[in-house]
């Protein structure tokens, strides 16, 4: 018996499909039997896994997946591995996803944890199936991570996998109608990520350890086939691509855009900035026909010395940023930019520069969405790391720490105990975040009515226009009585 476990994730009551680990239980459907347990839609995990593996024949090979991102699934990952543990000490666990492949010495020093697969896990999970089996040896599966008596050891990197070889996911095996929601996008809109990795190397995305800069993807043929299924079967009527970046690949997306066209999709994707604004109009049109709503996009900052510090960009690339947001006005698509605000060794001055490129952004193009993080390095940040390092900055060394709330608020870029990340920088960006969102509500937010937006416009117009942030309280009373909508922690 397999139990694959979705820890629980961010948005509630908007759980998205459980990619990940779909993936890996697709490859292994007809030789395990197995099953999924989603810790967003049951309400405690621990003793649906525990009655698997007790239902399962004693001669049954015993193996929990995990999928680890570090915030919310971490946090509940760690805590119900240890009463697996507990229960069933037989019970292998395996862990993967961004965490683990990141930081797979802390995880393997816990006694909750076997192994970790790293990057990739279709391949070598069958791989581990067959070492647990006595089939193969645990030294030649690519890509894991594990103990050898007392070490940990860490074999070389496995080959990647095609995502056109692999299976298609097993829809009929989950609850499908607890996965598609009443978004900005549509009535019943669905999750689906079609490629795996990134060429890109920036250095504050925890991607670039999972892929080492790979890129792998369904063809445009595989995509829409997929597509047309979800439609058919299901009465999807929009879609979320998760990938990485959706827009690598220009010939793909215009071939995709053509064939998903008849189908009357809308659809999400995320791309860099400086692709998108490599692509002709002939492909920006059909992706508008084929129905792409909005195109999430790492604006960062408004600043390219911080750019080339992120390794994200060339010069310019503000300006790119700006251009993007004025074309895509003119193909009635929504840019949605993301910023990660109080990069060291200037917080205070990347805040004042980015808010004045984020109020350009706006002029250009009002529907632009903006989503504010702030900085929290990661391992591969370099340059940054190195400053974050030097300013006292360091990450946990264990799991336990890991999963606290501290560390959880943290890595949602929310949190509080970052050095250099005083009262003052946070302050000023939650303050500017409440003027900017009741000046410019939320196209997404589908409960704001007219009357709505134009009392939030009218109320906070003379802040935006003065730049008087501080102490929005009129505001903060207005948030409590109608809520509007932040996209960066609710979605839409």
């Amino acid at each position: 018996m397999i139990v694959f476990f979705n820890p629980l994730s961010t948005t509630p009551g908007k759980q998205p499909l459980p990619l990940s680990v779909m993936s890996l239980a697709a490859v292994v459907d007809r030789q395990q039997t197995w099953m999924l347990v989603d810790g967003n839609i049951v309400e405690d995990p621990v003793p649906a896994i525990i009655e698997a593996f007790d239902a399962a024949p004693a001669s049954d090979l015993c193996l929990l997946a995990v999928t680890v991102m570090p915030g919310p699934q971490l946090s509940q990952a760690v805590p119900v591995c240890r009463a697996v543990r507990a229960a069933r000490p037989d019970v292998s666990i395996v862990w993967g996803g961004y965490f683990p492949t990141q930081h797979k010495d802390t995880v393997l020093q816990s006694s909750c944890v076997d192994f970790v697969i790293r990057s990739q896990g279709e391949r070598a999970l069958l791989a581990l199936i067959d070492a647990l089996q006595g089939r193969v040896p645990f030294e030649t599966i690519g890509g894991l991570s594990w103990k050898n008596g007392g070490a940990i050891v860490h074999n070389s990197a496995g080959a990647t996998t095609p995502l056109d070889d692999l299976p298609d996911l097993p829809y009929a095996r989950v609850p499908m109608e607890r996965y598609l929601h009443r978004t900005y996008l549509g009535e019943r809109t669905v999750a689906h990520s079609s490629s795996f990795g990134c060429p890109f190397s920036c250095s504050f995305c925890a991607v670039v350890a999972m892929s080492n800069r790979r890129w792998l993807a369904q063809s445009a043929t595989r995509l829409s086939a997929v597509m047309q299924h979800l439609t058919a079967r299901y009465k999807v009527d929009s879609v979320m691509m998760h990938d990485m970046d959706f827009f690598i690949s220009e010939a793909r997306v215009a071939e995709f855009s053509e064939r998903v066209a008849p189908l009357g999709l809308s659809w999400w994707a995320l791309g860099r900035v400086d692709t998108l604004m490599h692509y002709s109009e002939v492909t920006w049109r059909a992706m508008a026909r084929s129905g792409l709503k909005m195109v999430f996009s790492g604006a960062e900052t408004g600043s390219d010395a911080v750019l080339a510090m992120m390794n994200k960009g060339g010069r310019s690339a503000t300006k790119l940023a700006i251009e993007l947001a004025a074309r895509m006005k003119r193909h009635g698509i929504v840019p949605e930019y993301s910023f990660v605000l109080g990069a060291p060794p200037d917080p205070l001055g990347d805040l004042a520069q980015t808010f004045e490129f984020i109020r350009t952004i706006k002029r250009v193009n009002s529907e632009a969405e903006i989503v504010l993080y702030t900085y929290t390095p990661v391992p591969m940040d370099g340059a940054l790391y190195e400053e974050s390092s030097r300013l006292g900055f360091a990450f946990p060394t264990s799991l336990d720490e890991w999963a606290s709330d501290e560390w959880r608020q943290l890595m949602m870029r929310r949190g509080e105990h970052i050095p250099w990340m005083d009262s003052e920088v946070r302050t000023r960006v939650r303050n500017f975040e409440r003027v900017l969102n009741a000046f410019y509500p939320t196209v997404t937010d589908r409960r704001l009515t007219g009357a709505r937006r134009a009392l939030l416009k009218t109320v906070s117009a003379w802040r935006y226009a003065f730049r008087l942030y501080a102490a929005p309280y009129e505001l903060r009373a207005l948030h409590r009585v109608m809520r509007y909508q932040r996209p960066e922690t609710t979605g839409f």
